[in-house]
């Protein structure tokens, strides 16, 4: 299991204080996956630059595939860009791969055979793990999850620390990314309620 993946386990955990927004979590998850790089040398951060670091990719398809868009050449990606450009989708693209590993599972809500279908988790030691790390207030998981609305770490007054410049940054262009998203959102409720008044007129 990687950060991303247990990321999503525990933003789809039972009951969530709220639903996590899916674009809020494709930008964490994009994120994760730059933490996943990083700690296994596959990139380095210079400033806020995503700069190739020499090692093979871990041995996981996801990983894999974000190692292969990291821009390999001079000019190198901003962190900020590499979000929103890796993250589009992101969240359904991880939950089609748990799916397919068995962590996730599709039952019918209600007893109608026909009734609208939601997304499970299933027990598993995946899961446990992912779990695990939250209880626990693992920093990385704790800054990510809680970039998404999600209490990632133990109840108490502690904020996570990150020890490390490169992760430090990473998770505050996710967390800046997150807000940006927000803000468009709100600009976009506001213009269309704007827009229905002039329709409905005086």
């Amino acid at each position: 299991m990687t950060t991303a993946k247990d990321l999503f386990i525990i933003a789809m955990d039972p009951v969530p204080d709220h639903a996590v927004g899916q674009g809020d979590l494709s930008l964490a998850l994009a994120g994760a996956e730059l933490l996943d790089l990083i700690g296994a040398g596959v990139i380095t951060v210079d400033g806020d630059l995503i700069v190739p670091g020499g090692s093979s990719a871990p041995d996981d398809r996801l990983l894999g595939e974000a190692a292969a868009r990291i821009t390999g050449q001079p000019p190198y990606e901003r962190i900020e860009d590499w979000l929103w450009r890796r993250g589009r989708d992101l969240a359904a693209t991880y939950q089609d791969a748990l799916e397919e590993d068995g962590e996730l599972t599709q039952k019918r809500s209600g007893r109608l055979p026909f009734g609208p279908r939601r997304v499970e988790l299933v027990d598993t030691p995946g899961r446990r793990r992912a779990i695990a790390r939250r209880e626990e207030g693992e920093p990385v998981l704790a800054a990510l999850a809680s970039a998404v609305g999600v209490d990632g770490a133990p109840s108490g007054d502690d904020e996570p620390r990150l020890d490390d410049g490169a992760v430090t940054t990473v998770v505050a262009t996710v967390h800046e990314a997150v807000m940006e998203l927000e803000a468009v959102r709100q600009r976009r409720t506001i213009e269309n309620t704007a827009f229905a008044n002039v329709w409905r007129g005086p």
